[in-house]
């Protein structure tokens, strides 16, 4: 067997110690569950910015609230798919509003009414975001553990070709190399686990932090509106 099959990488993964080859295992496992995720919430974000674009240039176009909101609760029960993030927020405080307003028809309280409607869609901006925000923190774990994980096969196989060097009279580099290429093949394995998940992280976390600032953005200014109707 020449030196240049005893050190191909998939020879180096099948001569590894069972130890090292598990953790490659779940080194594996894991950066393709990362993919996954990243692969997936990159779709969610890019239809997460879409729809809530769509639904900006409509509620700022001037068209009747009311119209909106039946447009919106039309979307809900009939299930379609196309109703972003910031129209159920709309919804939800929408549908408070006036389910406040028609049950105190005798005594309209204005700040009664802005209260209900707020936090309807605080609570419904809560469950966008975490929507959103899922999985996030898987690829955070990933990219913190995941060379760590690697390390350790790396230690574990360089301290088996030492060990190995007991065995031996004389003790040469080509004696030592195949053992510690297996193991720096961890260390590589769980960097290519890490990257993206820290890349996907980091830019995910920025356009989700930017779609927060556009919802908060408008359920305050939805809520001015309602307050001047509510006078």
């Amino acid at each position: 067997m020449t030196a240049t099959q005893d050190l191909s990488f998939l020879s180096l993964i099948s001569n590894a110690s069972i130890l090292v080859q598990l953790v490659l295992l779940l080194l594996l496992g894991v950066s393709l569950t990362s993919w996954t995720y990243i692969f997936s919430k990159m779709f969610a974000i890019k239809k997460a910015r879409a729809q809530t674009e769509h639904f900006e240039r409509n509620f700022w176009s001037g068209g009747n609230l009311v119209e909106l909101y039946q447009e919106a609760a039309n979307s809900r029960r009939n299930a379609s798919g196309k109703m972003g993030a910031l129209e159920r927020i709309f919804e939800a405080g929408m549908s408070e509003y006036q389910k406040v307003k028609n049950a105190n028809k005798a005594s309209l309280d204005a700040s009664a009414m802005l209260d209900g409607a707020r936090r309807a869609m605080r609570a419904a901006y809560q469950r966008e975001m975490d929507m959103l925000e899922s999985h996030l923190s898987f690829l955070a774990s990933v990219g913190s553990v995941s060379p760590y994980i690697g390390l350790f096969g790396t230690v574990w196989g360089i301290m088996n070709s030492f060990r190995g060097l007991a065995n031996v009279q004389q003790a040469t580099l080509a004696a030592v190399a195949p053992g510690i290429a297996e193991a720096l093949i961890a260390t590589a394995i769980g960097l290519f686990a890490a990257i993206p998940a820290v890349l996907a992280y980091n830019r995910y976390s920025h356009e989700i932090d930017r779609l927060a600032i556009r919802f908060e953005t408008f359920i305050e200014e939805f809520s001015n509106i309602l307050q001047r109707q509510s006078r």
